[in-house]
């Protein structure tokens, strides 16, 4: 069976080695892997070449170095397209993260799933870390509820809410669910012909929880399989969801896409009154933090950073900006290093509200 692995790559020349090492032995006849770089400004390009002609893996991997950074989305439909043009075009394409390390038979756990369930067009790894530890990989999508569940983070609303909970526990069994992380994420052509490519105007985060509605949209279920488990070096290639930096301010994409997501498919009103109770829940969640003086992990300034980029703000009364440039960084925050995007600071508030009129 024909398979098109697609891995991104942006500044982590030596984690997307270490990922093409893990695939190596596992490759069977017919499959290829597309790698792009998102216009690295750093020798990642010269890197990888040489580690491709080092470990004579000419035959089986491409490394298409592209035009500009233009997010996560824009490298994987680099390499899709490139693969569905082909007269005898792959069934299934494999969205891997450069962070990963893909186990033995991880992806033949995949693909034997996939054929068991022709119903089902989306298919996800069980995503570990490096001693084994599972992560949580399925996921229901967000909503108004989900919103007050996360930000109030209160036992007695979760239990309450439990049927809206995005992340519930890791589970031991197959089966379908909303949407699975994009780190490792097959994806049957059938898909991308009744729905098209990722949605470009996500330039990081929300892309595959966009991808996956859409595909519930046009009929094709999304499933979960833990037979198929992949190393995640959480927070390696993004920077974002780091475990050792857990208070690092979200960067200004992450709030956009979320905007983008819930305006997209939730509508302004219900997009309005998800934004309020997660600011909400989110100052309650303060509040009780401070008085039962409980460590403070919350991302640095992100009440003012989520009303900046929140719909309640007049200035974001409409969809997020399409094609959105990659301005990843607040000036106040200049410590922050994101490997996967440009590392041109955003601009005060103020002067990206002007550039966008």
């Amino acid at each position: 069976m024909n398979l098109a692995i697609i891995i991104v790559n942006y500044k982590t020349a030596p984690l997307v080695i270490d990922c093409l090492r893990s695939l190596q032995d596992q490759l069977q006849l017919g499959w290829h892997v597309y790698l792009t770089d998102n216009a690295s400004p750093d020798d990642s390009v010269a890197i990888l070449r040489g580690a491709i002609a080092e470990n004579h893996w000419e035959s089986w991997c491409t490394l298409m170095p592209l035009q500009k950074n233009g997010g996560f989305a824009y490298g994987n439909n680099a390499a899709l397209q490139t693969a569905l043009a082909l007269e005898q075009s792959p069934p299934f394409y494999l969205l891997l993260n450069p962070d990963t390390v893909v186990r033995p038979g991880a992806i033949a756990a995949l693909l034997d799933y996939a054929a068991a369930y022709p119903q089902a067009g989306i298919f996800g790894s069980r995503l570990e870390d490096s001693d084994g530890t599972p992560q949580r990989s399925a996921f229901r999508f967000p909503g108004v509820l989900s919103e007050l569940e996360g930000s109030v983070r209160l036992g007695a609303v979760s239990r309450l809410l439990h049927r809206y909970v995005v992340a519930p526990p890791v589970s031991a069994l197959a089966g379908a669910c909303d949407w699975v992380a994009g780190a490792s994420f097959l994806v049957r052509s059938g898909v991308f012909a009744a729905i098209g490519l990722m949605d470009e105007d996500y330039f990081m985060y929300y892309e595959e929880v966009d991808f996956c509605l859409r595909a519930r949209q046009a009929g094709w279920a999304c499933h979960y399989v833990p037979a198929s488990r992949v190393v995640h070096l959480v927070g390696q290639s993004s920077g974002v969801t780091d475990k050792r930096q857990a208070n690092r301010r979200r960067p200004a994409y992450w709030f956009e896409s979320r905007r983008r997501y819930l305006l997209k498919h939730l509508g302004r009103g219900k997009t309005l009154l998800a934004d309020s109770l997660a600011m909400i829940g989110f100052t309650l969640w303060r509040l009780r933090r401070w008085l039962q003086r409980k460590p403070d992990t919350d991302p640095q300034y992100f009440l003012r950073d989520f009303w900046r980029h929140s719909v309640l703000n007049p200035l974001n009364s409409t969809i997020a900006p399409t094609g959105l440039s990659p301005r990843p960084l607040y000036r106040e925050s200049s410590e922050i290093a994101h490997p996967a995007l440009s590392p041109r600071p955003l601009p005060r508030e103020r002067d990206r509200v002007k550039a966008e009129l």
